[in-house]
């Protein structure tokens, strides 16, 4: 499956969890990058979020108004908990700037 870097840093802070999430412990994937600003970072965790509600590896709870929904809180699913260990068990690449061969 493949999976966005934010929708795979969502898995794996969810991974050690038990019960719901708070969404806005999503921010922290952007500590110590070039963050957009905090519109842009609700839009894009909002999509993530959604996404991975769709493919069946989150369940969303939040409020529901006449033309959508606010998520406020997050649990892995099953098929959630069986990616994320194979994500903890995936070896990460680093960001090494230079030399291509």
């Amino acid at each position: 499956m493949k999976l966005s870097l934010l929708q795979k840093f969502i898995l794996k802070e969810g991974f050690g969890v038990r019960g719901r999430i708070l969404r806005s412990r999503f921010n922290r994937f952007y500590n110590g990058k070039v963050a957009p600003t905090i519109l842009e970072r609700v839009k894009v965790i909002s999509k993530s979020i959604d996404r991975l509600i769709a493919k069946g590896l989150l369940s969303g709870f939040g409020e529901k108004t006449q033309h959508k929904w606010f998520i406020k809180e997050v649990q892995l699913t099953a098929k959630g908990l069986a990616e994320a260990k194979r994500l903890m068990g995936e070896q990460t690449s680093l960001p090494f700037k230079g030399k291509k061969k």
